[in-house]
């Protein structure tokens, strides 16, 4: 072949490179509609990520011409070779037509499900530019335009005309959102700068001994403040308050406060306050107890019992703590851990709730820290620890969240559970207990979600609200999300971002 002749080849080869479509579309969910008909979106990616991102909307009142429409559209783009911009699409917003609002009212999935899904999604997405197809918007394009949406910045928005002759803004040239420039610099956070930043407003009281004022102390004493930590839970150490006044699992898992403070100071005091939950899995005659006590039959007990009971053995180097850990976690076990490996909440019903399972993560992660390598179930606990992990790797969204339940496709993508899973996940790489690039991936993926749904004055997009005994699949799917502050969720990022920032930055 002449050199002329390979020039040519090549030059073919180039063009039809060039002409190939950069990649396939791809369709996941975004969330139910009341009826649980599944909603879903597709991404079309551009040749390059800082590409601006434009929305498509149709189907705002069913599954009619405007949905078509979108589809036709998203059809077109995916085979064009250069794109200008990530289209996004949600062809059938709205599949049981039902009333919408913009902004959304009512609880958050429960009430006004399609409204609050597309809503908080596009907020979410924080795009440069939404284009909506048919007559009615039910008032989308002027409150994206108004109002911060879902409290990330304001977003341009327009109709169009469901004509691919008209997609103008797929050409590129869209200006940066308000809404994205702030997506931009939550992403750009360095884990103690955002942990500093929740620190501002969450862990600074310790009124009611649950476990959430104690994780958010954990991160503050991790940033530097164990004085003011120390100040503030004083009370139940000079006798003026009595942690266990009002004994509950919340209150067990509130106490591992004391085990950072004790490993922080060396105060025997809060030896004690650990060693006296410790002390309520035994009987008057020092026996074991067949588990901790107020567990309640629920998943959460994997934290909230286990790990307080592993850090009585760790403190005080007494066998029984240990041994009473390995006990209530395979009572636990027994209870619900489901076959597949995930974990329903409790056994009223077989929901793998995200939370739930999130709290299994945490506490098997914190428990495998604590079981002495020799102690027999220290192996059962590292091995039950992998096994979770593995199961809730799959889960995983495609922007790195993990569902209100899990295993159910349109179940809102959850931030507190994400959180948790992601510190869990990340605590076992920093020991060496699981390994891979795809843990390294799925956390690093985590840690962008969680940035991305903070804001700085501390709220959140779609924590779950406390959740006791549920009976169904429905009610779990149907608890409310939380648009907004939550000391909740702002203990589980900080707690996250604090191991982030210690792996960054060994001590």
């Amino acid at each position: 072949m002449t050199a002329r002749s390979v020039a040519i080849v090549l030059l073919v080869s180039f063009a039809a490179l060039v002409a190939m479509p950069v990649g396939a579309a791809e369709t996941f969910d975004i969330g139910l509609a009341t009826s649980g008909a599944r909603i879903d979106a597709v991404a079309v990616p551009a040749r390059t990520s800082s590409a601006p991102t434009v929305v498509l909307v149709g189907g705002l009142h069913g599954d009619d011409a405007s949905a078509a429409a979108v589809r036709a559209a998203v059809a077109d783009y995916e085979q064009r070779g250069r794109r200008a911009v990530n289209l996004l699409a949600v062809p059938l917003a709205n599949p049981d037509g039902a009333a919408l609002a913009f902004p959304p009212q009512g609880v958050g999935y429960r009430e006004h499900a399609e409204s609050h899904v597309l809503w908080r999604w596009l907020g979410a997405q924080a795009p440069d530019l939404v284009l909506v197809t048919g007559d009615a918007d039910s008032g989308l394009i002027e409150a994206l335009s108004t109002q911060k949406v879902a409290d990330m910045g304001l977003i341009p928005a327009r109709h169009w005309s469901g004509k691919i002759a008209d997609l103008s803004a797929l050409r590129g040239g869209s200006e940066k959102s308000e809404a994205h420039a702030e997506l931009d610099r939550r992403r750009g956070l360095a884990p103690r700068q955002f942990a500093e930043a929740l620190a501002v407003h969450y862990g600074h009281d310790f009124d009611q001994p649950w476990y959430i004022n104690a994780i958010a102390l954990i991160a503050r004493a991790r940033l530097g403040d164990t004085q003011d930590v120390q100040r503030i839970v004083e009370p139940y150490l000079n006798g003026s308050k009595d942690s266990l006044a009002h004994p509950s699992e919340l209150v067990l898992g509130g106490h591992i406060v004391f085990t950072e403070l004790a490993r922080r100071t060396g105060d025997p005091r809060y030896i004690a306050m650990v060693r006296k939950v410790g002390d309520l899995g035994f009987d008057a005659s020092g026996q074991m107890l067949e588990a901790m006590p107020y567990n309640g039959e629920f998943s959460d007990a994997v934290f909230m019992g286990t790990v307080i009971v592993a850090q009585a053995g760790a403190l005080t180097g007494e066998t029984r703590y240990f041994d009473l850990a390995d006990r209530h976690l395979r009572f636990m076990e027994k209870l619900d851990l489901r076959p597949d490996g995930l974990y329903r909440h409790q056994p009223a019903t077989d929901a793998a709730w995200g939370r739930g399972n999130a709290f299994a993560a945490l506490g098997l992660a914190l428990v495998v820290s604590e079981l002495p390598r020799e102690h027999p179930g220290y192996a059962h606990a590292l091995q039950s620890y992998r096994a979770l992990m593995a199961a809730l790797l799959p889960f995983q969204t495609r922007d790195g969240l993990w569902r209100n339940v899990i295993d159910h496709p349109g179940a809102y993508p959850e931030y507190s559970a994400t959180a948790m899973i992601g510190f869990a996940m990340q605590h076992g790489l920093d020991n060496g207990w699981i390994e891979g690039p795809q843990y390294r991936q799925a956390v690093e993926r985590a840690w962008l979600a969680i940035k991305s749904r903070t804001s700085s004055s501390g709220s959140f997009i779609d924590v779950c609200e406390s959740t006791a005994r549920m009976t169904s699949l429905e009610q779990y799917l149907q608890r409310a999300a939380i648009l907004g502050p939550d000391a909740r969720g702002g203990a589980m990022a900080m707690l996250f971002a604090t191991e982030l920032m210690d792996a960054h930055h060994p001590k």
